[in-house]
């Protein structure tokens, strides 16, 4: 029983010790989340914009211009 005791007693303390520095972590948050944004407001960090889907038409012109990109490029390989 008195192990259990010990046990407590330290888990007690640990949590106490974990709180303190909750409470230096949440001190020091606050004042970088102080320093930027508007009114000195942060805004946290922003969600990715989700991506638009690219008609089929878009998909054809950028791969052809793709080949085309790259057929120059052979070309100016070869005769090289």
């Amino acid at each position: 029983m008195t192990n259990l005791t010990g046990v407590i007693r330290q888990l007690k303390k640990e949590r106490q010790r974990v709180q303190g520095e909750m409470e230096q972590l949440n001190t020091a948050l606050a004042a970088l989340g102080s320093l930027g944004g508007v009114g000195g407001k942060s805004t946290g960090i922003r969600a990715p914009k989700a991506r638009r889907p690219m008609s089929v038409a878009a998909r054809k012109r950028i791969a052809a211009a793709q080949q085309a990109r790259w057929a120059k490029w052979k070309k100016n390989k070869r005769n090289k």
